[in-house]
């Protein structure tokens, strides 16, 4: 008879889990990720891990929540930072482009891949929402502050459309290496002359 398992052991599994799938993920894609795969990289018997999930997809949906809450940490971590509102929402970019760059399979998992049935997850739904927030809460801010004219929402959705694209370009090796941002992060200036170029569109007329 298997051990009656205490919280903790859960938890303990759980993440460890968690952080296999995470590299299976980045090594062999969504496919990779079998119950069988993931279970003999933990070196436990192939049943083991219907202790913990359900299937391969509950087990997705629990990576994909825990990279989305790490997300929304950095942003927020980054926003709550001293400085004008500018300064703070150029920090929180700084943080999204260099959370997509050192975790990118947590990044592709978060955003290149949908799961049916999210409503069967609600984690995985709360931690979409709270990141997802994170892209229109410093333009609401600067609405308010009168540097920026227009639909928050809409404009949020535009800025995060353009860094995505970017970001994502970057990724796959489809940008320029010689139009280095900074060597800190790595990416290409077009995100800059990007933000430059939206900014200067929705930027409030006297």
């Amino acid at each position: 008879m298997p051990r009656v398992l205490s919280e903790t052991d859960l938890t303990d599994f759980r993440e460890r889990l968690c952080e296999v799938a995470t590299r299976l993920f980045a090594e062999k894609g969504p496919q990779g990720v079998t119950m069988r795969e993931l279970a003999s990289a933990l070196g436990v018997s192939a049943m083991t891990p219907y202790r913990y999930f359900r299937d391969k997809d509950a087990i997705l949906a629990a990576v994909r929540a825990r990279a989305f809450d790490r997300f929304s940490d950095a942003l927020e971590k980054a926003y709550a930072g001293p400085g004008t509102t500018p300064e703070r929402a150029h920090a929180k970019r700084e943080a999204y482009v260099r959370f997509a760059l050192e975790e990118p399979a947590a990044y592709r998992l978060m955003f290149d891949m949908s799961q049916a049935g999210n409503e069967e997850y609600p984690d995985l739904l709360r931690a979409t929402a709270r990141a997802q927030a994170q892209m229109t809460e410093h333009v609401y801010a600067l609405v308010e502050e009168g540097m920026l004219s227009g639909d928050p929402e809409l404009i949020g959705h535009v800025f995060w459309a353009a860094l995505h694209g970017a970001v994502t370009l970057h990724l796959a090796g489809k940008l320029s290496p010689q139009y280095k941002l900074t060597q800190q992060y790595g990416i290409d200036r077009i995100i800059t002359e990007t933000m430059r170029a939206l900014g200067e569109g929705f930027r409030a007329r006297e």
